[in-house]
């Protein structure tokens, strides 16, 4: 399978700079910049700048325990100065960069998700600037939010990863063709490989990224044909195939359950649980989650 189908991440790129932006406007920082912790969390690399007057910090490695972000990235927690030049506690080799852009208050966030440090993010005024508990506060939801898209991009990077292992998706022109010498893809393989892909679909937030899930899907789909364990609706036709999680989603929701209540009893985030009801309303041709509850029983997809 392609990995084309994972885009950039958030410390790359443009979601890297959009990031840096959303940071910039809530801190009214002069500068923002930062990018992903490398060689086995022992440095960062800064990777991208937003509102920079030049390109002094572009590319610039900074190694753990070193400068303030080092040391932010060593403590595993944000660190502030309010006069860089003046400040003790942190080792000064990056002087020469920080001063050609004229900063004097500088913060570096660490981001780290399951307490490893992914990224690290430096806001910079270019003036002695008192920050309180209340400038930092204002902080959380984005970092957050900023975990949980690394989270999510880890996780669909895994899930591809083990996708792969079972081979490539055959084409509904030859949906028998061994995958290599010896090896062919089963029905239950291609199954499980289509229940990864709406998995997938409703994790990404990116519209384009979810359409060329469901289009891969759907190929799978068209190769692995119906079964005979396949269920059917009491006309005799076969249902519009539901991800696992979709018919859990349905089965919850046919209890009257709430997406919040779903997603406590299922072990999800509120927002996957909408885009699994999504997904299923979608492909079940329903106008709304009540309708979508009696499409799924009357095909027996639930109880």
């Amino acid at each position: 399978m392609s990995t084309d189908l994972v885009q950039e991440t958030p410390y790359d790129g443009g979601r890297l700079l959009r990031t840096l932006a959303a940071f910039r406007a809530t801190g009214h920082s002069d500068m923002a910049f930062g990018g992903p912790v490398v060689e086995n969390g022992t440095a960062l690399d800064i990777t991208a700048l937003h509102s920079a007057q030049t390109r002094s910090l572009q590319g610039l490695r900074v190694r753990s325990g070193c400068g303030l972000g080092g040391k932010a990235l060593l403590m595993g927690r944000p660190v502030s100065v309010t006069n860089y030049y003046d400040a003790r506690g942190i080792t000064h080799q990056y002087d020469g960069a920080v001063r050609a852009e004229q900063l004097e208050t500088v913060t570096a966030l660490p981001i780290v998700v399951d307490r490893v440090p992914r990224m690290v993010l430096y806001l910079g005024h270019r003036a002695q600037v008192a920050l309180g508990d209340v400038w930092y506060d204002a902080f959380v939801p984005l970092v957050r939010k900023l975990e949980r898209e690394i989270a999510v991009d880890d996780e669909v990077r895994r899930r591809l990863g083990r996708l792969r292992t079972l081979g490539p998706v055959p084409s509904p022109a030859a949906p028998t063709a061994p995958t290599s010498p010896g090896v062919q893809l089963t029905r239950a393989d291609l199954r499980d490989i289509s229940d990864e892909l709406a998995d997938l679909a409703a994790l990404v937030q990116d519209d384009t990224l979810r359409a060329r899930l469901e289009e891969v899907r759907s190929r799978v789909e068209q190769g692995r044909g119906p079964g005979p364990a396949d269920r059917r609706t009491s006309t005799g036709a076969v249902p519009t195939a539901l991800a696992a999680r979709e018919i859990d989603v349905l089965a919850q929701v046919a209890l009257g359950q709430s997406n919040r209540q779903v997603a406590a009893s299922l072990g999800l985030v509120e927002s996957t649980v909408k885009s699994y009801l999504k997904n299923a309303m979608r492909k079940l041709h329903a106008t709304n989650r009540v309708h979508a509850v009696r499409l799924a029983r009357e095909a027996g997809l639930i109880d």
